[in-house]
């Protein structure tokens, strides 16, 4: 039974004080919350403040992205010991807004990965379609060419502790959102990947979450899908109670 992983990526929003405030009420609105994994994932500047406020809480920490370097000279990057001295348990990889605005690749996803899973770190590993792509019918050509790309040179083991997101491009910050049917097809077919790339147990132990405009009216129905186990949360995640109404529709 694998276990259901609601997080929420902040993107630029909020100072450090605007963070702690966000933190502090959404601890109180999922207190009595079990059985789901909960994460946050602010920006950098607040982590450390973030990080203080979940101690003893049932909310994880995570960032938005990791350099495969630990040190160096490499102005302006984030490196995994930093980030796990921080408290950081999970680290989103390869979204789409890092694709599209910063030049990411498969191969620079494989080495984040990397330096992610050297140093502890669960990598949520984001893969999609955009709307030409979709309107074109490769979808599973692009999600092929993602995962085979990017989680090159996994051991079985070490892909057992990535948890993989769906995110149909098209569907981030538009309002749109795939239907249950389509992001079911397209978690089956990842699911079928990772048992031929990797093994049958490997694929239905990975979690694949759904990312994409996701909201509490629609989080029941995308996840009483077989093969999808939670959700990668944008603007919902920026407020605690429409944030934790996704987490406690995802707990029932």
């Amino acid at each position: 039974m694998r276990k259901v992983i609601i997080a929420g990526n902040w993107k630029l929003n909020k100072t450090s004080a605007e963070a702690i405030t966000l933190v502090e009420e959404l601890k109180r609105e999922v207190v009595d919350v079990s059985g789901v994994d909960i994460v946050v994932c602010p920006p950098f500047t607040a982590i450390n403040d973030v990080n203080e406020c979940l101690i003893g809480s049932n909310i994880d920490l995570g960032a938005q992205n990791v350099f495969w370097q630990d040190s160096g000279a490499f102005t302006g990057e984030v490196s995994a010991p930093m980030l796990k001295h921080l408290g950081v348990k999970y680290v989103i990889i390869g979204h789409s807004e890092r694709r599209q605005f910063f030049g990411e690749t498969n191969e620079t996803v494989s080495k984040r990965i990397r330096a992610a899973l050297t140093h502890g770190l669960t990598p949520i590993v984001c893969v999609g379609e955009n709307l030409a792509e979709r309107e074109s019918n490769k979808t599973f050509d692009v999600i092929k060419n993602h995962c085979e790309g990017s989680l090159v040179n996994l051991t079985a083991e070490e892909m057992s502790k990535i948890v993989i997101a769906y995110e149909p491009v098209w569907a981030i910050g538009t309002g749109k959102t795939a239907t249950p049917e389509q992001a079911q097809e397209v978690h089956a077919y990842i699911r079928q990947l990772l048992a031929r790339i990797f093994n049958t147990e490997v694929s239905q132990s990975v979690r694949i979450q759904y990312g994409g405009s996701v909201t509490p009216e629609n989080i029941a129905i995308l996840i009483a899908k077989p093969d999808i186990d939670g959700a990668l949360v944008g603007g919902a995640s920026l407020k605690a109670p429409s944030f934790a109404a996704i987490v406690k529709a995802a707990q029932k």
